[in-house]
This record gives C-alpha cells, structure tokens and sequence, in this order.
C-alpha cells in the first residue's frame, strides 16, 4: 500500500538539495517552481511517515499485547489513527489542479436586474474583498465600471498570497469555486411597495499568469484602441485618453481598462488580464483535444451556471452544486465564505476518489 510514494520521498529529499543550491535562487522562476513542488511534497512526505510511524507503533503493541492484554486496546487506536492518516494520505495523493497554486483573476459583471445586479456585484466584491483579507492574501482592483445608484457593472480584481502558499490555499485553488451566475432575491432600494426582486450576477475566475513569457502574445496579433475614461470623475478622467481596449485578434477576446490615471498603466493591467484569460482558453483547448472529461474546477468558470442563491428575508446562503445551506447570509457577506468554499473543495474530492475508486475496479 503506497507504495508509490517512496518515489516521491525520493523526489522532495532532491528538491531540498536543489533548493540549497544558492545558484538556484538566481532563477526566481525557477526557484518558485521548485518551491511550490517541495511544499506539496513535504505534506505528503509527512503523512506518509507518520502512517508508516503508525503501523510500526500498531505492530510493537500487538506483539506486546500477547504477553500484556492492556497493549490490545492501545493497537486498537493505533489502527484507528492508521487508518485516518491512510485517509489523509490518499487525499493528498489525488490528482491535482495544476492551476492550484495560481494566484487568481476574479471578474465580476452585472447581470439581470438593471441597477439591483450592479448594486449586488458590489456586494458580491465586498464579500471577497474580505475573504481575501481574513486568508492574509492582498488584493488590488485591476479595472472597474461603477454604476450611476452604486455597485459595479463590472470590476475585476487580482488576488495574489503574500509569500509561498500551502497546497490547496493557494487564491484560486480556494476561489475558482466561485464561478457562476449568484442570484440574490431581497426588496431593491428602489423598490417603493417592498416587494421581493430576484437579480443576479456573473462571477468568472482565471488563474493569473506567472510572468509574461508564459502566454505568448505577438504585438501584430493586438489592435490597441485608447479613449476618454468614464465614470466618478477624478483629476484625469473624463479629460484625456488614457483609457485603453485591447482586442487580441486571433481569439476576439477584448479587455478594457480605465481605472488607472495614466494610458501606460491601463494598458499594463489590460495585458495581465488578457494572458489570464488566453492562459484559461488555452488549457481548456488542451483539455479538449485530449478529449477528457471536464474537471468541476473549469466547469465552475461558466457564467451559464447558476451556481448560489442570496436569499435576504430569510439571511439564507444555498449553494446549489453540494446542497450547502446556513442561515448567515449577514456573515459571508462580511467575509466568512470559508465553510460554504469548504463543502465545494470537500464535494470535489469525494468525486475525484469516487473516480480513483472506478478506475481501480476496472483495471
């Protein structure tokens, strides 16, 4: 029984030497790869020691116990916590999103519901702006298109950790559960005769490019439009054209910055959004060209998916993916979103060892 994993124990004890190399550290790419390998592999190298720890500690008792039956009851729990590290251990060695140590690109867009969606998109960027907070990542919003009573039309923001996250803590190993349609159904400001209106809003999640050279774009493939910033106002809005759309002609994908007061630094945060996005069109092409199935995590991106319903009267969350229910509504909206991102990371894992299981049975 893993067998496999003394490969891997193989694996992580050169890494370490790799990673003691200062000449290694000259490559901050490369030294950031290596890192993030490393740190998956030191927990599975500890799981893997402690259950190995745990059968010899089981099989010490057993040959106690035959001549001191008290030792029978202490072999007793150590199989007990055997078999729980076995669990964790076979959760660690699941196949991996390769996209799970990305930081992330969240994009939020108005959708049904006029001036009440753009009200409830920015509630929707409250809420992560405050997760992102209580996991210590930093966040900085990339562009934004305010509307006229509040809220957003659109905004899209970059979440990045600070320093080397653990595996599965990384922005969008925890954040790409949130694509999807979110409806909301609560009384409108607008609404004179208190009656409950059901809108909703488009949440789409990209992992962030690493650097630039990762996602080739050729400048010839590029049309760069600039025009006059619209919005709140500000020194430089309205007044120059500093606004900028880059439309990339190969795919026709066409992203817009105008939050920043300067054209260069528009165009800066344009292009990152942009490799975001050919870098998710990109592996979901592969995705289909090795004719796989479609992992929940890239099924997640599609806005077509009504994926949450806000309900306000009740102050009741409902995830419709896992069946996620609670009465907190209040409380995610601040902030506290782990539990409900926590049953979709669970539900994900249950499916991908339900699907271990099968291959293993048909082999």
């Amino acid at each position: 029984m893993f067998e496999g994993v003394e490969t891997l124990v193989s694996e992580h004890a050169e890494l370490e030497q790799r990673l003691a190399d200062p000449s290694v550290h000259a490559d901050p790419s490369l030294a950031k790869r290596l890192n993030r390998r490393y740190a998956e592999l030191t927990a599975i190298v500890a799981a893997y020691g402690a259950w190995r720890q745990a059968g010899d500690d089981r099989a010490a008792a057993l040959e106690l116990a035959a001549d001191d039956s008290a030792f029978a009851a202490e072999a007793s729990e150590l199989a007990a916590k055997q078999d729980e590290l076995a669990e964790r251990l076979r959760m660690l060695l699941l196949p991996r999103d390769p996209n799970d140590d990305r930081d992330a690109i969240l994009e939020i867009k108005a959708g049904e519901g006029g001036a009440e969606s753009a009200l409830f998109a920015g509630d929707l960027l409250r809420m992560y702006l405050r997760f992102a907070e209580r996991a210590g990542w930093s966040t900085q919003v990339l562009d934004a298109e305010e509307s006229d009573l509040g809220g957003y039309k659109d905004v899209s923001v970059a979440v990045k950790a600070r320093g080397s996250a653990e595996p599965g803590t990384a922005p969008f190993a925890r954040l790409k559960y949130e694509g999807g349609v979110h409806r909301v159904q609560r009384v409108p400001v607008t609404e004179s005769q208190g009656r409950i209106h059901t809108s909703a809003a488009g949440v789409l999640v990209l992992p962030e490019a690493e650097d630039e050279g990762e996602v080739e774009i050729n400048a010839n493939d590029l049309r760069i439009d600039v025009f006059r910033s619209s919005g709140p106002g500000g020194q430089s809005v309205n007044t120059t054209d500093s606004a900028v759309r880059i439309t990339h002609l190969p795919t026709g994908i066409v992203v817009s910055c105008q939050n920043e007061k300067s054209q260069l630094q528009n165009k800066e945060q344009a292009m990152r959004i942009l490799r975001a996005r050919l870098l998710a069109a990109a592996q979901e092409e592969a995705e289909r060209e090795a004719s796989d199935a479609r992992r929940s995590q890239v099924r997640t991106v599609d806005r077509s998916e009504r994926v949450r319903t806000y309900n306000f009267p009740e102050n009741r969350i409902s995830d419709h993916r896992t069946g996620y229910k609670a009465y907190n509504l209040d409380v995610v909206l601040d902030g506290e979103l782990g539990p409900v991102v926590q049953s979709l990371v669970d539900a994900d894992a249950e499916a991908a060892l339900a699907a271990t299981a099968e291959r293993g049975d048909g082999e």
